[in-house]
């Protein structure tokens, strides 16, 4: 027997590179999408009186493109990064893995095409239309076979416990999508729920939930359970926890659904069913959080000086404080204040802008100096800038919308003594609440400045390298020679 000499496999970086810049592209657009029309709830004529350009059809833009445009595109990037990396193994097809981009991309762009058109289905988090919806079915199934073909061709023995969030998150994302997704066309431009009533709000609400349940929630710890580790130069507090924690939050999280539904028809053993799930799924999400900060053990002093970790283990705060406010909020008499208010508002935007938008950014920042054969980003004082630009806007929003949110549960359910009558018209609580949507625009302005900072700074970060490319020797497989 003779032993070759061994083969040089590079990985697939070119993919994960195209998607980091378009997640801080469509990171600026979403972001300054919600910023407009935070500004047409205090000033209402920024709408031009253009149809195209009124918060109805601009409020649906927003949402698609900070979850789908901004949130999927980092997925997707750092899922190929983080797979490839720990499996060592290049990705299992680079021909789909570069369909997996463009058809992203593409749908991006229809949404951005179809909804100030109002082309939508008009459910939450799944306006687009059903051709759209078939090319995402697509888009995702070659998804999947790119993550797990990658997976089933590692080099490794165990598979790294980010790889189990992300691959629960690509899988039950496709599900959700598939079965929410199901309609009866009757133009190219138009369809109809193949559900109806209270069977459709409750299919749409197991959708709705468990995008942010396994897509913005799942996906992200993937994220967080590699570059955590990464930027500490620590390991994983506790590789038990993670396994734990990954078993407790699928388990639960996909029950969660009817807490969005209190007070309407859905059976009441259902919505009783969705509060008491949230209530328990309370406890793995903090076994995350706990878990994700602590590995920062003995190396706290770093975050005096590493803006980067700052925006990680910050993030993690923020999803350890929304995973307590959520499950809080699904009790049933504090829904009863909280529903149909700003204070829900303000809960999905720490979620979305506290831990989801942190832990990208601080990821990213990791990611890209590495992707283009930089030591460090460009300017690590604009990072420290953009951390504080985007936690101060962050913690205006969200306490400027708790503060309206309650007010307006209190006052929409206020009643005179004397005759039972109502104490305040709605319009009065509208009044009462534009002081708060004036400090939430103002927030928004400063998340949306980060945003570019950052832009400018990977911008230079890219310009003064490289391409990376990244080799991997591995053993080629022995010979026979003759005797």
């Amino acid at each position: 027997m003779s032993q070759t000499s061994p083969q040089q496999i590079e990985y697939n970086l070119k993919v994960v590179r195209q998607f980091a810049v378009m997640t801080v592209i469509w990171g600026i657009i979403g972001m300054a999408v919600g910023t407009f029309i935070a500004a047409q709830l205090v000033w209402p004529e920024l709408n031009f009186d253009i149809p195209y350009l009124t918060y109805s059809r601009l409020r649906p833009l927003h949402t698609n493109a900070v979850i789908f445009a901004f949130g999927t595109s980092a997925l997707m990037g750092t899922s190929f990064y983080i797979v490839q990396k720990t499996c060592k193994t290049p990705l299992f097809s680079d021909k789909l893995a570069a369909f997996v981009f463009w058809s992203w991309q593409t749908i991006i762009v229809l949404a951005v095409i179809t909804l100030p058109l109002g082309l939508t289905s008009s459910k939450e988090y799944a306006e687009l239309e059903w051709p759209i919806d078939i090319l995402i079915a697509l888009s995702w199934v070659a998804y999947i076979i790119v993550f797990f073909g990658t997976l089933a061709k590692r080099r490794t023995a165990h598979i790294y416990v980010a790889n189990w969030f992300l691959g629960a998150f690509i899988v039950t994302v496709a599900v959700l999508h598939i079965v929410n997704s199901m309609s009866v066309p009757v133009s190219f431009t138009k369809s109809y729920s193949l559900y109806a009533g209270a069977v459709d709000a409750m299919v749409q609400w197991w959708y709705g939930h468990n995008a942010v349940g396994f897509l913005l929630t799942a996906g992200f710890l993937g994220m967080m359970y590699y570059f955590v580790p990464k930027q500490a130069e620590r390991p994983v507090y506790s590789y038990r926890l993670s396994v734990v924690h990954f078993w407790a939050l699928i388990s639960l999280y996909i029950w969660a659904g009817p807490h969005h539904l209190h007070y309407t028809a859905l059976p009441d053993w259902t919505q009783s069913l969705g509060m008491v799930m949230s209530v328990i799924l309370f406890v793995p999400s903090w076994g995350g959080m706990i878990n994700g900060i602590m590995t920062l053990s003995g190396a706290w002093h770093k975050l005096k000086t590493d803006p980067i970790l700052r925006f990680l283990i910050v993030s993690l705060s923020f999803y350890g404080m929304s995973t307590f406010e959520g499950p809080m909020m699904s009790i049933k008499s504090v829904n009863a204040l909280s529903h149909y208010t700003d204070w829900t508002i303000g809960h999905v935007h720490s979620g979305a802008l506290g831990w989801v938008a942190m832990i990208t950014i601080g990821s990213l920042y990791y990611l890209i100096p590495r992707l283009w054969n930089q030591t460090a980003i460009y300017n690590t004082r604009w990072v420290n800038i953009h951390f504080w630009l985007h936690t101060i806007g962050v913690v205006l929003y969200i306490v400027a919308l708790w503060i309206s949110g309650v007010m307006q549960g209190l006052m929409w359910r206020a009643v005179n003594s004397a005759d039972g009558t109502l104490t305040y018209s709605f319009v009065e609580s509208v009044e009462a609440s534009y002081p708060f949507w004036f400090i939430r625009f103002v927030a928004g302005l400063f998340i949306v400045a980060g945003m570019i900072l950052m832009a400018v700074n990977c911008y230079k970060t890219i310009r003064q390298g490289t391409p990376t490319r990244e080799v991997l020797d591995v053993p080629a497989p022995a010979t026979s020679t003759a005797a």
